[in-house]
């Protein structure tokens, strides 16, 4: 049977690459994927062959994978973070019920979610939302409700593609939005360009981030009612000083 792996290559850095999806790629014949995304691997796969398109071209992009497997070669279709998480994965299934010669197997990687929370800290440590703020696939008042449920739920939010051109106001609707709900003093955190160059973080307050220009190599983490700051990290605790029995076991 022909196969397809969809990669997961995580944020950037070729050493934040899970090792299962380095040997695939590897042992792989071409490796498809979006040409930003694939020229972050042309230097570490120099002996490998590269089919890419632009942003807004992901259909063709899986026809053009599904083709090549169709040919007899072993392809590797990449995107940055995990391919699962706002990535190809979905879109790989659903055209590949139009090939049922071609197995499509998923190879998950480090997203920025995972990524930018190790660099601020500890933001994640209890329930958390991920929300992305593009509304180029998702209506803005989708969105909006799912801000609104998540910040009612008092969840950690993280947000993807928070600002872009077109967007320059969107992270402040959200930030509007959820000072409805939580302290304008909030603790939140930003990273940028997670494992690129220019990678850079910063702490601030729900209140701050409402003024912060971000864009889509961006991702911010909003905290939630026991989110704080300590020695320059970003802290949610899940209760272990607290919740345990005497035994020192979780209750």
């Amino acid at each position: 049977m022909n196969k397809i792996y969809v990669v997961g290559i995580g944020p950037g850095e070729y050493e934040q690459m899970t090792i299962r999806a380095e040997k695939v790629l590897r042992d792989c014949d071409v490796i498809v994927g979006y040409t930003v995304y694939a020229d972050l691997l042309r230097e570490h796969f120099p002996e490998k062959e590269f089919l890419t398109t632009p942003m807004r071209q992901e259909e063709k992009r899986c026809r053009l994978a599904f083709e090549q497997a169709a040919a007899g070669r072993t392809v590797a279709m990449v995107c940055s973070g995990d391919a699962g998480v706002y990535g190809m994965s979905g879109l790989m299934l659903e055209i590949g019920t139009e090939y049922p010669q071609t197995e499509v197997e998923m190879v998950p990687g480090v997203t920025a979610a995972v990524a930018g929370a190790a660099l601020l800290g500890a933001p994640l440590g209890h329930d958390f939302a991920v929300i992305s703020l593009s509304n180029l696939l998702t209506p803005w008042e989708t969105i909006e409700h799912r801000i609104v449920a998540a910040a009612k739920a008092d969840f950690v939010i993280c947000f993807y593609n928070p600002s872009s051109k077109k967007r320059k106001d969107f992270l402040k609707k959200a930030c509007e939005l959820m000072l409805q709900h939580k302290p304008e003093t909030t603790i939140c955190g930003i990273a940028a360009r997670i494992a690129r160059e220019g990678e850079r973080t910063e702490i601030c307050t729900l209140q701050e981030l409402r003024e912060r220009q971000t864009d889509m190599f961006t991702t911010v983490f909003v905290g939630n009612s026991e989110t704080r700051a300590a020695n320059g990290r970003i802290l949610t605790p899940r209760g272990y000083a607290v919740d345990t029995d005497q035994r020192g076991v979780i209750v």
